[in-house]
């Protein structure tokens, strides 16, 4: 990041006045396409999708030395079986059953991937049909499982991903995943994890994208306050089932080719068809752009979790610690979790300013400080400052234990107010 490009994202925060970043709808299937990697750069996008949280699809081109794209795929372009059985076979694999609802997704189960692939060869033969259902492999967590060596290489525009980052560094966890299922497998109607930006690139195959902008799914909501299941079937034209769904915008709609790559913007809700045999890497990512988005968002299941057991308050003991450990149990996370997510990143770019890094030096992926120089992390320290400011002052955060916090929150918001004020000139 550049100084010019850190005064724009600090100007822009600025105008929100600590509200979350939205994104406002685009003209119905008007997707930027990005065509030449050579002219497009890191700054482009920060200003153009990141900071505005809009939806762009990048061309082929920007995936063309990937070596998932040259081994994972025949001279046809179909699923390299023959390859991904030699390389991962033994492999469990997470597979969802698209046939069958459960709440608003679909069953998992584990199987070896040769298994799964086993079906996959017999779904296709059978006509695309097996009694099985159809079967996806979902959130695979291929880094975690394997050497990802020569598969992929992480995009400069998605670099500066603390989620991946907080988590390598506990090592317990990551948010990469690979897809890939036949013709006809999907992804039920969502919004990303924690409301994280996410990419997805198509090694082989082509999806259909539905995307609605942050606000419209309350437009979609049925009779009884649920989201829909799928947005393409025909019972949301009953007004009576879903009496607010005229006043939703159609979707925005994108077809994603091989090779290609979709940012999705935080909190867009979206669903994914795949048209072909198709396989796909995908990363969820949260940065100092989407943190005031990640924080509003737990705000919220928090509120609904003491919603949820609100009338055993005046009789169970610790029950605002209770409302924490069903929160993390639900969401994967809670303000105790959040506060460390905070800390970790927040003292990586202060060890990085401290250290002095060059203004055109760029770390790798799992570095220490996985970003763009110091100009980016005087820009996240700030965004980290202004949303430990809002922790902070949360009475609910305020009721959780911190004895053992080191250091404790309040000091930690000093030291980034400090360096905030002394990187203004940076």
């Amino acid at each position: 990041m550049d100084r010019e490009t850190r005064v724009y994202a600090e100007n822009h925060f600025r105008g929100l006045k600590g509200r979350p970043p939205g994104g406002a709808c685009p003209p119905p299937g008007c997707v930027d396409f990005i065509e030449n990697p050579d002219s497009f750069s890191y700054a482009d996008f920060f200003k153009g999708y990141l900071l505005p949280n809009m939806p762009c699809v990048f061309s082929s081109s920007f995936t063309a030395g990937w070596g998932s794209r040259r081994h994972w795929v025949t001279s046809s372009g179909k699923p390299n079986f023959e390859h991904l059985l030699r390389k991962y076979g033994d492999v469990v694999v997470p597979v969802a059953n698209c046939g069958v609802q459960e709440y608003n997704s679909n069953p998992k189960e584990h199987m070896p991937l040769r298994d799964y692939i086993s079906y996959w060869q017999e779904y296709i033969q059978g006509g695309y049909f097996s009694p099985r259902g159809c079967l996806y492999l979902k959130d695979w967590h291929l880094c975690r499982d394997s050497s990802a060596e020569d598969v992929f290489t992480l995009p400069v525009y998605f670099s500066s991903d603390w989620l991946n980052e907080y988590w390598d560094s506990l090592d317990v966890d990551d948010y990469r995943f690979v897809y890939m299922g036949p013709t006809g497998t999907w992804s039920p109607f969502h919004a990303d994890i924690f409301r994280s930006f996410s990419w997805s690139v198509n090694i082989c195959g082509r999806k259909k994208w539905f995307f609605f902008p942050p606000g419209q799914e309350e437009a979609l909501r049925d009779c009884h306050g649920g989201l829909p299941y799928d947005v393409t079937s025909p019972a949301l034209l009953d007004r009576r089932l879903y009496p607010t769904r005229e006043h939703c915008s159609p979707p925005l709609e994108v077809t994603q080719e091989a090779g290609e790559m979709v940012f999705v913007p935080s909190g867009w809700h979206h669903q994914v068809h795949n048209l072909e045999d198709t396989i796909s890497i995908n990363h969820n990512w949260v940065n100092g752009c989407n943190l005031a988005n990640m924080w509003h968002f737990l705000q919220q299941e928090l509120c609904a979790v003491q919603q949820e057991v609100s009338e055993w308050r005046d009789t169970m003991p610790d029950w605002h610690h209770h409302c924490q450990v069903i929160m993390r149990a639900c969401s994967g996370i809670n303000f105790e979790e959040f506060y460390r997510f905070l800390k970790i990143i927040a003292e990586r770019r202060l060890l990085l300013l401290a250290k002095g890094m060059g203004p055109d030096e760029v770390e790798g992926e799992g570095g220490e400080g996985t970003m763009l120089g110091p100009q980016q992390a005087a820009f996240d320290i700030g965004r980290i400052a202004e949303v430990l400011a809002s922790v902070v002052a949360h009475p609910d955060f305020q009721k959780v234990d911190t004895s053992t916090f080191s250091p404790q929150p309040e000091e930690l918001l000093r030291q980034l107010e400090e360096v905030v004020v002394t990187t203004t000139t940076l």
